[in-house]
């Protein structure tokens, strides 16, 4: 079942995000952005087995962001990516500050709820701040390679709509490589040992890969959807 489930949340997910910019258009899109970073952080904190390999939850939708970022870039430019970059950022650190103020409170005797808010977010402090840190890197990292083999790209062919493919797989695989290892250290050190971190670093890879590879055909249909490739940076 969980690895029908994965299939099913790659393709509903993926779905959904075509949908959203069908529909809504950047907006939507910076919506998409805002809920996935934040519901990934808590979807992290689940480990499931899966297709022989121990795994966190969390790597379809955060791969969804980097969709988004492309999506953006490919259609609209550098600035409308790093705005959606930035609202992730603030969403992330929003929900840190309200999910804590929770916890601040005393529940009465008919209360149930509490305790299962605690044992979700008290761990959501390292988790987010991890994330927040390593999404704010990871994303312009990925932004700005995206770009830079757009850029290379152009010059070698002549042609700027060509080797969408190529950049779109490059840029994600490799910032998905510096994600993964950033933030597996940076959230699970000392919880974990290093063969379980070394785990999760490469089945999460594993599901990157996919991930990544899925999204180009996506990429290009939003491209299709909504006006074709940016003439300038802007």
């Amino acid at each position: 079942m969980n690895e029908l489930l994965l299939i099913g949340q790659l393709i509903v997910f993926y779905g959904m995000v075509v949908l959203t910019w069908r529909l809504f258009g950047k907006t939507g899109l910076y919506c998409w952005t805002v809920l996935a970073t934040i519901a990934a952080n808590i979807e992290v904190l689940v480990q499931i087995h899966a297709f022989g390999m121990d795994m966190t939850l969390g790597n379809i939708l955060f791969a969804s962001t980097f969709v988004v970022t492309d999506i953006l870039s490919e259609t609209s430019g550098k600035p409308d990516a790093h705005r959606a970059v930035n609202l992730g950022v603030y969403a992330s650190l929003l929900f840190i500050v309200i999910s804590q103020s929770w916890l601040l409170f005393a529940p009465n005797e008919v209360d149930f709820v509490m305790p299962h808010l605690r044992a979700v977010f008290s761990n959501t402090p390292r988790l987010m701040l991890t994330s927040l840190i390593v999404y704010a890197i990871v994303q312009r990292f990925d932004v700005f390679l995206y770009h830079f083999i757009w850029d290379r790209t152009e010059k070698l062919c002549g042609d700027r709509k060509r080797l969408l493919w190529l950049r779109n797989n490059l840029a994600t695989i490799l910032s998905q490589l510096l994600n993964n290892i950033l933030f597996t250290f940076g959230a699970f050190y000392g919880t974990f040992d290093m063969a379980t971190l070394w785990s999760i670093v490469w089945s999460s890879m594993a599901i990157f890969l996919v991930t990544s590879l899925a999204d180009t055909p996506v990429v290009y249909l939003c491209r299709s959807i909504r006006g074709g490739t940016r003439l300038s940076e802007g």
